[in-house]
């Protein structure tokens, strides 16, 4: 495959303002650890939620979600009910926290966590549910909700891949318990790396702000103002998890760029992709709501095992595609017992993701739309 010619599947879209920003970091503020730029990138995250939810900036998506889970305080072994169907970033995040996940199936209609899968595997030890929202889906939020208060379980949403969707007219992550998002390279938007917690527990955020500067108490304070801390406590771990003044000014410029150039992209992407290939019979779409969900990545279900051979026609025409994800119960770290999920296995067989990033002209999405169509002839 060509690298020049090559249609991308995904890409971090940054310019000359990221780099101005950064620039100016280096060159005018000097000071690349965590400062003023991260606190004022948390503070327009809280602006664009429209929350009073405190937002906390790290340094991965990955982070966010370890941070949250050890906020919690819960024993080591204690249970975390999860889709098996997402990155392996959410069960390595659970088990560093001394964790367990219980992997969990999906509804195939969205890829998000089956309830009534869920609800079988709960035991005493069972004390947090994480939905992934899948694609940018949240899945019915009131129902997971309604779920947790039932079996009395904190609720960690990754919304790694939702930044900017809405539900229920709100920005997913201004309600809920506790909303963790990813700023990594080919994320809605990024910082480069980086990640955020949102919630308005202060437990939650006072550990989260200490714990991401190596447990130091109220270190952020200091941090924010430009001083350190020089004589200081720590009462539990703590991580080398902030979020660099660096990562800070390459967001606040993504940021100001998500609602009038990448949001109206995706969408426009997400929308065209869905009217031309909604009528190929061998071709599942999932549920179209691209009025309300800013989509990461545009995920579809090739039926009749013709999976593969797709993805090698269309590699043969120079156009990158994905698999989102391979189910965390077949990785030897994660197998119990050998257990099979049938339906997350089914549709993991079935899945393909297409290209969908800011830069795809139209013209590159029309050719990737008819070697599709070419190959169903």
């Amino acid at each position: 495959m060509s690298e020049i010619n090559k249609i991308r599947l995904s890409k971090s879209v940054v310019g000359k303002d990221e780099a101005d920003a950064v620039s100016k970091i280096i060159i005018e503020n000097g000071y690349l650890g965590m400062g003023a730029p991260v606190q004022e990138f948390e503070n327009k995250i809280q602006a664009y939620l429209k929350t009073d939810n405190k937002v906390i900036c790290v340094n991965s998506g990955t982070a966010a979600l370890h941070l949250a889970l050890m906020s919690l305080n819960l024993d080591p072994g204690d249970e975390v009910l999860v889709q098996s169907l997402t990155f392996a970033a959410c069960f390595q995040a659970i088990s560093a926290a001394g964790l367990k996940p219980i992997p969990c199936e999906i509804y195939p209609e969205t890829c998000t966590i089956d309830l009534q899968d869920a609800e079988k595997r709960i035991t005493k030890k069972t004390k947090a549910i994480m939905p992934i929202h899948y694609a940018s889906r949240t899945g019915d939020l009131d129902k997971i909700y309604e779920f947790a208060k039932k079996h009395n379980l904190r609720v960690i949403e990754d919304a790694a891949h939702a930044f900017g969707t809405i539900c229920k007219e709100k920005k997913v992550g201004s309600l809920g318990d506790i909303t963790c998002f990813s700023f990594d390279g080919i994320k809605n938007i990024t910082s480069g790396e980086g990640g955020a917690i949102v919630t308005k527990d202060p437990a939650v955020i006072q550990y989260c702000q200490d714990a991401r500067l190596l447990g130091i108490q109220k270190d952020t304070e200091k941090r924010v103002t430009g001083n350190r801390s020089w004589e200081f406590d720590i009462k539990h771990q703590g991580y080398r998890f902030h979020m660099s003044n660096i990562f800070a000014a390459i967001g606040l410029v993504q940021l100001s760029r998500l609602d009038n150039e990448f949001k109206p992209k995706r969408q426009q992407l997400a929308t065209q992709y869905y009217s031309e290939l909604q009528n190929i019979t061998k071709i599942q779409l999932f549920e179209n709501d691209f009025d309300r969900i800013l989509p990461h990545i545009f995920p579809i279900r090739i039926l009749n095992s013709k999976r593969d051979a797709l993805r090698q026609h269309l590699l043969e025409n120079n156009i990158e595609c994905g698999i989102h994800y391979y189910p965390n119960h077949l990785l030897s770290y994660f197998k119990v017992n050998n257990e099979r999920l049938s339906i997350t296995e089914e549709v993991y067989s079935q899945l393909l993701s297409l290209p969908l990033h800011p830069e795809i002209t139209n013209n590159q999405q029309e050719f990737i739309i008819n070697k599709i169509k070419q190959f169903f002839i």
